[in-house]
């Protein structure tokens, strides 16, 4: 136990790292942008008139102070991480006055629900076809579906996306090709809302899925290829056990605990596939508040999404850490 618990907090030093490392670093890149939010913001205000230049001078510091990026960059620095322990990044410039948290907020179970979803989907498919193609190699089936599967690994998300928004928008528009569910539409937990949700993320979610199956396809077939040459594999076929039950005993539940791991990094990294799906599609998540963020000078907006993807990451790094010698216990506790 003691052990164990010198483990966990060892790992837990490393997940504080982690997070204090990547939310510096992204500290550090949004403050050396060429983009002033700031200057932006005033250009913007004061675009439409006339303005008294003391007024002018007055809104800049206000807005400094609002943003914190007043003063010397250190104090910049001890005020940004202020906002990241008490959860206030301030509000968002694009949004102004809503507070960057609520925007996030809005945005968050979009992304997390379409790109849960479509790992898990990908994951289940790309295992199950993996570990059938590693064991029964002379498949004439399976072999065109490898053959299938490793032809999309290599091609670019967004190629798949624009694919499937020409085939099922244009040549065959069965489904919606934007937006997180119909425009006229107010979110409720009705069947009407339930549906259009359904309806507007299939195309996104099989884009993600086309993407993600392959690297799980490919892992799994080789895990279930070394697996079947082991010695307690090669005396069950010997010994006459059935094919299917040497598969699902033998070989399929041994390769499984790499691939649960991950499952579980796939899961911690789902803002990663955001950015470019959402923009295909127009998807009101994550990935599309960052492109915004980005392209209007949300300083504040941006720091809040990608300190909660730095966070997010680090966080099921950690959890993994922790589970795994529990779920296999040749891990060693050191």
């Amino acid at each position: 136990m003691n052990g164990f618990l010198i483990y966990a907090a060892k790992r837990f030093l490393q997940f504080l790292f982690v997070v204090f490392t990547g939310i510096t670093l992204a500290f550090l890149i949004a403050h050396f942008s060429p983009v002033d939010p700031i200057e932006q913001t005033v250009s913007l205000l004061t675009s439409f008139g006339s303005t008294d230049p003391q007024a002018v001078e007055i809104l800049r510091e206000s807005l400094r102070e609002l943003y914190g990026t007043g003063g010397p960059l250190l104090e910049q620095y001890f005020t940004f991480w202020g906002r990241v322990l008490t959860g206030d990044f301030g509000p968002s410039l694009s949004s102004f006055p809503t507070p960057v948290m609520t925007v996030i907020g809005r945005a968050l179970p979009w992304t997390v629900g379409l790109l849960t979803l479509a790992t898990i989907i990908s994951w289940i498919i790309g295992n199950f076809l993996g570990a059938l193609a590693g064991y029964f190699r002379s498949s004439k089936l399976l072999k065109v579906a490898g053959i299938v599967i490793m032809a999309l690994q290599p091609i670019p998300t967004y190629i798949i996306g624009l694919s499937l928004v020409i085939l099922f928008g244009f040549i065959w528009p069965i489904l919606p090709i934007s937006d997180g569910a119909q425009v006229n539409l107010a979110p409720a937990f009705n069947w009407a809302f339930i549906s259009s949700v359904i309806e507007h993320g299939i195309l996104p979610a099989l884009t993600l899925v086309l993407v993600g199956i392959g690297g799980w396809f490919i892992s799994m077939r080789s895990l279930v290829s070394n697996i079947v040459t082991d010695d307690h594999v090669v005396y069950a076929e010997l010994g006459g056990v059935r094919s299917r039950s040497i598969f699902s005993q033998y070989v399929a539940r041994n390769a499984m605990l790499p691939q649960v791991t991950g499952l579980a990094l796939s899961l911690g990294n789902v803002f990663g596939g955001a950015v470019i799906v959402e923009f295909v599609f127009n998807y009101p998540g994550i990935g599309k508040l960052l492109i915004s963020g980005i392209y209007s000078g949300d300083y504040s907006l941006v720091l809040g999404v990608t300190t909660i993807a730095i966070i997010a990451v680090a966080a099921a790094v950690f959890v993994i850490d922790i589970i795994y010698p529990l779920i296999d216990p040749r891990v060693k506790l050191g």
